[in-house]
Formats: structure tokens, C-alpha cells, sequence
């Protein structure tokens, strides 16, 4: 008996201590991730104030190039996210809706996008801009919404703080803008694509322009080029009758040559040998002592933009006149000097009276942006003008295909703003009289509806084919 009840109490003690061991077991296991948490923590926090530290101990530019790579990550994710909101807004509202039904709930679907694309292109800055700018200068093409929304980019962006402006001096010139001139006014004037300009004055006691190139500016430039081309691919996936991408591969080139300001400076200066001989065309001196590839110092001007009417009325001055005189210096860097300022939007056109005539005066700014016209294409485009005004079918086509283009008629139609009339090619709607297009029936505008999207892949098709310089005269 006593030998069963040592056996029983032997047995409750193993189990005992096996119970024991388990909760050791259990709790050991349980205390184990705690203080792997805390070791992870404290990994992390070294990390951090060891990011930090480096952070702050290496240069002003260094840091700016980590900064730009962070935001850039939320520039293309802001950007996807109003392209997404566009495509989805256009899609669900107008679907299957025609005639006066389909125009009425367009015009607020134009200004909600063009908001969205505003407010994008003013948080993303740069590159942005510039491309929001060319959607402006499209005026004959996009819905008026667009263009009473997006008008502002013209000559307002987002004004950069003054240490940035200093930084960027101290880089560029190993001085600070207030030691390089006699007053420098900190707050800009204008804040655009890639600069803001500021009023100065020399020691010399000569009131200057200076245009200054935002500091991350090149830094970002590509990244930004990158992004804005992965958009536009992702776009054609979902819609695929737009892919405008090989436009983006098209101007890369020409837009970042507009980065080096002094290749602006010089642009200027031939844009005003070529042009001498007008005498109501005026391009500002450059100071070249006091410009860099990021800072552009030139005479300051005081006139209008060519746009302000009733401030054009009240100079006394003949719009007519005025008229004239743009078209006269366009064609001749068209047709002659085939050297073509490329960014000519109202707030790069200045008129003021002429102090030896009285009359208008323009005066020609911002040369960052220019492409040229071989002889050749000159040639053509000339020959293909007179073509459509002698209404002679067989050279409009000849020299159609002499710049590269099949659809002869459609890139007729395109280049004068106007219907071309042909025997050959009666046409169903005149496209650029917008009045008699609101007067169709409810059946013709479907028919309308349905003419463009057949018409849209041939004016991509013209698009691709002509010169790349060709796209600026149709802006």
C-alpha cells in the first residue's frame, strides 16, 4: 500500500513539474517578441537619427537631390490620381448621352478637369506648368473651359521661398543677390513654368529683369519626364485612340535645352539679328556678366501684355495694327529665318508706344523655347499656303507629302483654321463654325459625333508624320 500511494505522489510530482516546465515554455516564448520588438525599435531609431544625422551633414545640394527623389514618388502617385479621376469622371457622366443633352453636362465635367489639372500642375510645379501652358496655347481646340481655368498658368505658379533664391546665387555666382546688385526686390513679380522674376537694379543704376531658374529644378527635371511619360502610356492603355506619348519623346530635348538660360540669352540675341528690319520688334539686352545657366538678368520692360485689350485701347494704340504687326514677325521667322519662338503665349508678347512714332511697339521676351524649320520644309509649307489659297488640289497634295503628311486635306483643313473647299472633298460640317454647330438637330450632332472619332486617328496620324517643329506653328 505504502509502496502505491510513493508511486501516485511520484507520478502528481512529474506531472507537476511538467506542467511547470510548459508554463516556463509558454512564457519564455511569450517574452521572446517582446524583446524582439524592442530590439527592432531600437534598430529603427538608430536608423533614423543615423538617416538624420547624415542628412544634415552633407551639402545643401545633396540633400535637395534625396529630397527631390522622395517627392517625386508623390508627384507621379498625385498626378495618377487625377488621371484616374479624369478618365472616370468623363466616362461616367457622359455616357451615352448626345446632341444638347451631351453638351450641356460637358461644360462642367470640362471645368471640374481642368481644375483638377490646374491644382496638379500648381502642387507639382515645374515641368508641369510648362505642359499646362501648352494646353493653354491650344485655345482653338479645347473647350473654353479649359482655358478660362488653366489661363492663370500663363504668368502664376507657385513663388519660391528667398533663402532658395539666395542658395541659388551663392552657388552659381559665390555671391549674394543683394551684393550683386544695388537693390534687389526678395518678393518675385511673376512666378512661371521654371523661374520667377524679380525687379533689380544695377550699380550702374539700369532697372533689370532677373529670372530665376527654380533651384531642383534640373535636379528633378528627368525624373518628372519619366513620370509624365509613364502617365501617358498608362492613359493609352485605358483609352485607346490617345496615345500622345511620342509627342512627350519629341520635345524632351527642346524642353530641357530651356533649362540652360544662357542658351535663352542667345536665342534672344539672334531672334533680334533676324528681325532688325522690323522696326516695331524689340527683344531686352542681356546682362551677361550677371547671367548663369540658372539666373538671366536683362533689361527691364514696361509695357502690356498683347492681350489686354482695353489697356491696348486706352494706349491710344490700333489693335488692327497690332494684328499686323504679330503676324508679320511670325511669318517672317516661319518663312525666312525658319528660327521660331516656340512658347509665344500672351505674357511673353509686350506692346508699348514707340517713343519715336507713336505707335505700337512689340516687344518679343522669354526665348527659352525655340525650334527651327530646315530651308526645305520652309519651302514646302510656303508652296502648300499658296496651294490652299489658289484652291490647286494637285500641289496641296505635293507638298503635303513633301512635309511628310498623306492626309492632304484634313492637315489643310488644320493649318488655316478653316474648312478647304475641293471638289474632290465636299465636306458634311464646317468644323470651325461653332455657331452653325449649336444649331444642329439632335440626330446631326450624333452624326458630328461620329465624324470626329473617325477624324481622330487621321489628325493623329498628321501629327506624327509632320516636322516636330510644325507642332509650334500650330500652337
Amino acid at each position: 500500500m505504502n509502496t502505491v500511494v510513493h508511486s501516485l505522489n511520484n507520478s502528481l510530482n512529474l506531472a507537476r513539474l511538467n506542467n511547470i516546465r510548459k508554463c516556463a515554455s509558454t512564457a519564455k516564448s511569450i517574452r521572446q517578441p517582446r524583446r524582439w520588438t524592442k530590439v527592432s525599435i531600437g534598430a529603427l531609431a538608430i536608423l533614423g537619427a543615423g538617416g538624420t544625422a547624415y542628412y544634415y551633414s552633407i551639402e545643401n545640394q545633396e540633400r535637395r537631390k534625396m529630397k527631390v527623389l522622395v517627392g517625386g514618388v508623390g508627384r507621379f502617385l498625385r498626378s495618377l490620381y487625377i488621371g484616374m479621376s479624369l478618365s472616370i469622371d468623363y466616362k461616367w457622366t457622359l455616357y451615352g448621352l448626345v446632341g444638347d443633352e451631351y453638351d450641356k453636362a460637358a461644360k462642367p465635367v470640362h471645368t471640374r478637369a481642368a481644375q483638377r489639372i490646374l491644382e496638379g500642375c500648381l502642387k507639382n510645379g515645374g515641368l508641369y506648368i510648362k505642359l499646362g501652358q501648352g494646353l493653354v496655347s491650344f485655345n482653338h481646340m479645347l473647350p473654353k473651359e479649359y482655358i478660362d481655368v488653366l489661363v492663370v498658368l500663363q504668368d502664376k505658379a507657385l513663388p519660391r521661398k528667398s533663402d532658395e533664391v539666395r542658395q541659388l546665387f551663392l552657388e552659381d555666382f559665390k555671391m549674394l543677390p543683394e551684393e550683386m546688385f544695388q537693390s534687389f526686390e526678395s518678393e518675385a513679380i511673376s512666378a512661371a513654368s521654371i523661374a520667377q522674376v524679380h525687379k533689380a537694379v544695377t550699380h550702374e543704376g539700369q532697372e533689370v529683369a532677373v529670372k530665376v531658374q527654380y533651384i531642383d529644378l534640373q535636379d528633378r527635371f528627368h525624373g518628372d519626364i519619366k513620370t509624365v511619360d509613364i502617365l501617358l502610356y498608362l492613359i493609352g492603355l485605358m483609352h485607346e485612340k490617345f496615345d500622345f506619348s511620342w509627342v512627350l519623346k519629341d520635345l524632351a530635348h527642346t524642353l530641357e535645352s530651356e533649362l540652360d538660360f544662357e542658351n535663352e540669352g542667345r536665342n534672344g540675341e539672334k531672334c533680334a539679328r533676324d528681325l532688325k528690319h522690323l522696326d516695331y520688334l524689340y527683344v531686352p539686352t542681356i546682362h551677361w556678366n550677371k547671367t548663369s545657366k540658372r539666373v538671366l538678368t536683362a533689361e527691364w520692360i514696361d509695357g502690356i501684355k498683347i492681350s489686354d485689350l482695353d489697356g491696348i485701347k486706352k494706349m491710344g494704340l490700333s489693335i488692327k495694327d497690332i494684328n499686323h504687326k504679330l503676324c508679320k514677325c511670325f511669318a517672317d521667322q516661319i518663312f525666312h529665318s525658319g528660327f521660331v519662338h516656340a512658347d509665344p503665349h500672351p505674357g511673353n508678347v509686350y506692346v508699348r508706344k514707340s517713343e519715336q512714332s507713336g505707335k505700337a511697339e512689340l516687344v518679343l521676351l522669354d526665348h527659352g523655347l525655340y525650334d527651327y524649320l530646315k530651308p526645305n520644309q520652309r519651302k514646302s509649307l510656303c508652296q502648300l499656303y499658296k496651294a490652299i489659297v489658289l484652291k490647286d488640289e494637285a500641289n496641296m497634295v505635293k507638298y503635303s507629302n513633301e512635309l511628310g503628311v498623306k492626309e492632304w486635306y484634313l492637315f489643310s483643313c488644320c493649318l488655316v483654321q478653316r474648312m478647304v473647299y475641293v471638289p474632290s472633298r465636299p465636306y458634311k460640317f464646317n468644323f470651325f463654325d461653332f455657331s452653325a454647330l449649336k444649331k444642329l438637330s439632335v440626330i446631326g450632332k450624333k452624326a458630328l459625333m461620329e465624324e470626329v472619332m473617325t477624324l481622330h486617328d487621321e489628325l493623329n496620324d498628321i501629327a506624327r508624320s509632320m516636322p516636330t517643329a510644325m507642332h509650334w506653328i500650330f500652337r
